[in-house]
Formats: structure tokens, sequence, C-alpha cells
């Protein structure tokens, strides 16, 4: 006798769902690497192991007045290192910004003092005469497509030398005169170079200057069809030029932003110390681009922050000053600039590396 068999339909449970497969660009990557990626991170960090190196190496760090000090020499640099990383950003270099400062400071001291007039005609003259130097960078290199290296290196020894020889001719002396006893000194003063009793510690204005300036350049990177337009032209100008962006307006407006700068910091020198040194100014410019550098900033372009360059800045002011507080040779302080350069170079190029790893 033969069974009937019947064959049961074989029922199968779906496979439980695995992981999702992505190809590496799709998967969203762990908070650590997206902090990494952002380019003031990693000096963040270096600014905060430098304070806490000087903290310990040298305790008078530890007072206010010490640190109000080190804020000081911080923001006569992070203010001009911000449109300097603001101009890097958009792919160019500004060398003369050094000399800048002088020139701004020299035209506003002899203009007020041998014309026998209020200062502030000759505040408004530097002005002038700073927007017009930037202007004439940034003309040039759009106009010539020569590097922004060469055209501005050409306009640092042209300034260097107009300082030192005119301000002889006019003065007959490498510096200028005295203008604090001339109308409006006290006024203009007030503006450039106050101080401020916060808690018994003496504040400098300019500390105040160079925060507000670095929220409104975090602003216009951030928020603005003109930050936009930074970082388009740096990246790439030929492509920012085929989608509409003004190249020319562009790299023109951020090297007269420089200028604007050095006039602000020009305007300090003049009305903290009443006169000018003509042959000042050599050397700055590349503490600016550090600052710029170390805050995240690259040196093709395209790339970098407006905050990152405020801790670089900081950085700088930390050590320059640390070195003095804790009793070593100041002579070292060049050194510990190329040390801080290098570092903060190699390390930038470990975060981008670690944060775009698959």
């Amino acid at each position: 006798m033969s069974m009937a068999q019947h064959a049961e339909p074989a029922v199968t449970s779906p496979p439980a769902p695995g992981p999702k497969e992505t190809d590496g660009r799709t998967a969203e990557r762990p908070l650590a690497l997206r902090l990494l990626a952002r380019p003031e991170v990693g000096v963040f960090l270096g600014a905060a192991a430098v304070y806490v190196f000087f903290l310990i190496a040298a305790p008078p760090v530890r007072e206010g007045a010490a640190m109000a000090n080190i804020l000081y020499s911080s923001s006569t640099i992070g203010i001009m290192a911000l449109p300097v990383a603001l101009l890097m950003i958009g792919g160019e270099f500004d060398l003369s910004a050094g000399v800048a400062v002088i020139t701004s400071a020299l035209t506003a001291s002899m203009l007020s003092y041998q014309l026998t007039m209020n200062v502030w005609v000759g505040v408004v003259v530097a002005l002038l005469v700073s927007l017009g130097i930037g202007f004439l960078n940034g003309w040039m290199v759009v106009k010539t497509g020569l590097p922004s290296f060469l055209v501005t290196l050409g306009t640092f020894l042209i300034l260097q030398g107009v300082n030192l020889a005119v301000t002889k001719l006019v003065t007959g002396n490498v510096a200028t005169d005295d203008i604090s006893n001339m109308d409006g000194f006290g006024q203009a003063k007030k503006i450039f170079a106050a101080s401020f009793d916060i808690g018994g510690v003496d504040v400098k204005i300019t500390i105040f200057y160079w925060l507000v300036f670095a929220a409104i350049a975090t602003w216009v990177l951030l928020r603005t069809k003109y930050g936009n337009w930074i970082f388009a032209v740096g990246g790439n100008k030929d492509s920012a030029r085929a989608v509409g962006v003004p190249v020319a307006f562009t790299k023109i407006s951020l090297f007269m932003l420089v200028g604007l700068g050095a006039w602000f910091i020009g305007m300090h020198q003049l009305f903290t110390f009443n006169t000018v040194q003509s042959g000042e100014g050599v050397g700055p410019e590349l503490i600016y681009i550090s600052a710029a550098v170390i805050g995240g900033c690259l040196l093709t372009g395209g790339a970098g922050s407006a905050i990152g360059p405020v801790f670089g800045a900081f950085m700088f002011g930390m050590v320059q000053q640390g070195i003095v507080y804790a009793g070593w040779n100041p002579d070292w302080f060049k050194t510990f600039l190329g040390v801080m350069l290098l570092g903060a170079v190699l390390i930038n190029l470990w975060v981008q590396r670690t944060a775009t790893r698959r």
C-alpha cells in the first residue's frame, strides 16, 4: 500500500536586518571626527596646552594683571591676523601688512604735526592711504596675474624705504614728533588706546575690539554671500567666476580689509606711544600669517575660519609674555614661534587626514 505524501509549502521567515551597507560616503562619521574636521579645534587644543604649560612654568601668569598683558599682546596680533586670515582663505598673501601699520601711523602723525592740524585730519588721511595701499595690492594681483607673494613683497620693500626716507626728510629724525598736546589727541586716544579698570586690573580696549572683530568676521564668513565668495575664490577662482562670483571685487576688497586692519593697529600704536619709529614694522607680517596658519587657514586657500586665528594669536601672545614671566631669555621667542608653526602645520595635516579617513 502506498501512502500519498502531501508536500507542505516551506515557510521561511525573512532574514534579520543586518547593518546597512554604505559606501563610506553616506555613513555619518563619529562626533569626534566631525569635530576634528573643524579647522579651529586643533589650535584650540594647542592654545590650551600652551596656557597650561606657562601656568606651571611661570607662576606670575596666574595673576589677573599678567593675563591682561597677555590678552593685550594677543589682541594687537589678533586684530591684524583676522583680515590676513580672510585674505588667505581667499587664496592670497600680504607681506606688506607689517610695514603698512607703520606707514599709516607715520602718515597720521606727520600730517597732523607738521601742518599743525587736528589729529583727526591725520587719522582720516591715514585711513585713505591704508585703503589705497590695499587697493593697489589687490588691483595689481588681479590685473597682472602675478602671485600676491611677489606683488606684496614689492610693496613691503617700497613702504619700508618710504617710511624711513620720508620721516628723515620731514622731521630730520627716524621718529615722528610727540603729538600728545595737539587738538583731538585725547578724544582719539579714548577710541584707539583707552584702558579700563576691571576688578583692579587695567584692561586695554583692543581686547574688546579683537573679540568684536572676530565675531563680525565669523558672521561674515558663515552667514553672508560675501563669505561664500571668499571661500569660492580661494578654492578655485575660475570655477567661482563661472558661477557668477565677482572675483576681482572679492580679492581687491580683501586686500583693502588688510589695509583697514593696518590703519586701526597703526592708530593704536600712535595714540599709545604718542610717536612712531619709522624703522619698525619688519617682521610682524610673518607673525600675522603664522597666526592664521596655526588657526587652520590653508596656504592654498579655500579653507579656514575666523575663530582659529583668535586662538593662534592667543598662543603667540601667551608665548611672548610667558617667556618674560618665566624669566627666560626673550631671544627664544622666535624659536618658540617656529616650533609652534611647524607643529601646527603637522597637527592640521594629521587632523585633516584623520577626519577624512573612511
